[in-house]
């Protein structure tokens, strides 16, 4: 019985994780304009993320805009998006086959075999996950760290945390936490 509730409490953490690795890859808030020293320019708020930047104007009109070529792009913003692209895509396969996993450990007359196949895959899938998209939010989170207590970088130029960022942190330590329980 304790197997089957670490099971279906490992579907939820992965089927949320799957969720946030979804949403914060769509997200455009990685990158979040600061006000900082003589910034008085409080009524814009930018925000950076994988595919497009946006600002919003008091809170009433925002405008976004994709990047215009891919070419353009800066070589880690091009990483980042592969590996969270792939993390989606790995996320969901994940799921699948926990769902698969646990719905053939109910019906099973293999023995644990034939079980530990499923699960298994689906725990190191989980993680492998985890680990993808932990690696462009964390990297992306120590970047902007370190450029706003660089004094090189005009105030203009410095960002903050976006909401994005901690959505993949969550959604990461969940995936990580279902790999765990499946392996």
């Amino acid at each position: 019985m304790a197997c089957c509730v670490l099971q279906i409490t490992g579907l939820i953490f992965g089927g949320v994780g799957m969720v946030g690795t979804l949403a914060a890859t769509a997200m455009p808030q990685w990158r979040v304009s600061a006000y900082v020293d003589g910034n008085i320019v409080v009524f814009e708020t930018i925000w950076e993320g994988l595919w497009m930047d946006c600002i919003s104007q008091l809170g009433i009109r925002l405008q976004c805009k994709f990047y215009d070529s891919v070419l353009a792009l800066p070589p880690p913003l091009e990483a980042f998006r592969a590996l969270m692209c792939i993390a989606v895509g790995l996320a969901i396969v994940s799921f699948l086959m926990a769902i698969v996993g646990v719905k053939y450990t109910r019906s099973s007359k293999e023995g644990p075999q034939g079980v530990s196949i499923f699960i298994l895959a689906a725990g190191v899938a989980f993680l492998l996950t985890g680990t993808l998209v932990l690696i462009p939010v964390s990297w992306t989170g120590g970047s902007i760290v370190r450029d706003f207590y660089d004094p090189q970088v005009p105030a203009p130029l410095k960002r903050e945390l976006g909401a994005a960022l901690f959505v993949g942190w969550g959604s990461s330590a969940l995936l990580l936490a279902a790999g765990a329980m499946y392996c």
